[in-house]
């Protein structure tokens, strides 16, 4: 009996100590999470890590110390330590939201939007009320080029907080990006009503207005970004070109004027200005505009001037009769980075103009080259150019190379076809100039030209 009494005295010894202990530790455990919390208020991060590593330690398998830890290394940068702490957060507590919302900005600013839209997905499973999660989802679609995907979420983030302008915002982006222009502008044109000084909104809406060819209401914006920044001449420039774009050249002039007097150190507001002169010494023959054109676009030194000025110098040269000058300038504007392609098609008129071939198409090739970006519709006329002045050459190989590249762009027409097999027969290429004009029969079974080449052939 007095064993029994021993051993039961024991054991509710030994349980109130570790009932003691266990409250000691959990004690310790929220005074280390409260002290680095308050070494945050005073941006102490260094001491907020060392006080939640001490938490851990004491209770590892408490959720709060290593979202808190995993929240101080992501606001110091420190995103790969960041993304472990909110892990390790997330496996002890997966119902809770904050440690996902969490993961998903770390995995965002990792570039990593896969696994951002995952952890933003995760969140909204749990809980879809929050207009901001549904809002960086999207912007994870969006990065990732999923705009079908992005629209939707807009959209019920917009339906939960109508003022919320960067969703309005990235919504004309998505739509945008869709080719849905009218949905697009529409999008825009409420962020910009939500939060009028988005000055990011309205240089978005004025380029989609421009592309829609709505050119007075882009003006409109243009006129309102000048005057909410002052200080940025680009916008100047901007407004300056559109008011020229609807016939406003007096205030386009004006504008520009003022926009040289306040920032005179900036090169593309003389060559918008001087792009604003030509082009009203071109539609008026007029001297003095033309005049006005060369000097300001002189007024920038040759060593500074961009590419696109010195083309447009040079153009302006041509319309004075300056070939020589003219000449000279665009050569050096093919120098300067990045290039303005009209001037090395400029280049090939003015040395096919004298008898150049070889010349005139080493200038083509460059500007095929720097425009290889462009729609077929503008491209193929430039590789048939090229392939005509390969033929006059005699280089018919060299034809049948730019042929070649034409057909590539999709929905060859039969008279490419009969040039492109006619190329590689006069190169002396007959089995390939049989297997062109075969190719070309498949699709164009009835042309006469084909059948009466594949007989020469044979």
């Amino acid at each position: 009996m007095k064993r029994l009494a021993i051993g039961v005295i024991l054991t509710v010894s030994l349980a109130a100590v570790f009932l003691y202990s266990g409250s000691t530790r959990t004690s310790e455990y929220s005074r280390l999470v409260a002290t680095g919390d308050a070494a945050l208020t005073n941006d102490d991060t260094f001491l907020a890590i060392e006080a939640f590593s001490g938490a851990i330690a004491l209770r590892g398998d408490a959720m709060l110390a290593h979202l808190r830890r995993g929240e101080t290394h992501h606001g110091r940068g420190d995103l790969e330590a960041a993304r472990r702490d909110l892990t390790e957060a997330h496996t002890l507590e997966p119902s809770a939201t904050r440690p996902l919302e969490a993961l998903g900005d770390v995995s965002r600013e990792l570039g990593q939007h896969d696994a951002a839209a995952r952890h933003y997905a995760a969140y909204l499973a749990i809980d879809d009320s929050r207009p901001s999660v549904l809002y960086k989802l999207a912007v994870a679609h969006h990065q990732a080029g999923r705009e079908a995907l992005a629209i939707p979420l807009l959209r019920q983030a917009i339906g939960l907080t109508p003022g919320m302008a960067e969703a309005h915002y990235l919504l004309g982006l998505a739509l945008r990006d869709q080719e849905r222009e009218d949905a697009a502008i529409e999008a825009l044109q409420q962020a910009v009503v939500v939060a009028p000084d988005f000055t990011t909104a309205r240089e978005a809406l004025g380029a989609a207005l421009g592309a829609a060819g709505r050119w007075d209401e882009r003006v409109e914006q243009l006129e309102a970004l000048a005057a909410m920044e002052p200080d940025r001449s680009q916008h100047d420039v901007d407004l300056g070109l559109a008011y020229a774009g609807v016939g406003r050249t007096d205030m386009a002039v004006l504008s520009l004027g003022r926009a040289s007097e306040a920032h005179p150190e900036e090169v593309q507001i003389y060559t918008a200005l001087g792009r604003v002169w030509l082009d009203i010494a071109r539609a008026t023959d007029d001297k003095i505009a033309l005049a006005k054109a060369i000097g300001a676009l002189r007024s920038v030194s040759p060593v500074t001037s961009s590419s696109e000025a010195l083309t447009l110098l040079a153009e302006a040269l041509l319309l004075d009769g300056e070939v020589t000058d003219a000449l000279a300038t665009l050569e050096l504007a093919t120098e300067r980075y990045p290039v303005d392609p009209s001037a090395f098609m400029l280049l090939a008129d003015l040395v096919e103009r004298d008898g150049d071939l070889a010349g005139a198409r080493r200038w083509l090739v460059a500007h095929d080259a720097v425009t290889a970006y462009l729609p077929a519709v503008e491209r193929l006329p430039q590789l048939f150019r090229i392939a005509s002045v390969s033929t006059q050459l005699q280089d018919h190989a060299d034809a049948a190379v730019r042929l070649e590249a034409a057909a590539a762009l999709g929905s060859p027409t039969s008279t490419l076809l009969v040039r492109l097999a006619n190329a590689h027969w006069r190169a002396g290429a007959a089995a390939r100039a049989r297997a062109a004009v075969a190719d070309a029969l498949t699709q164009h079974p009835d042309n006469s030209a084909l059948v009466a080449l594949q007989r020469r052939i044979d």
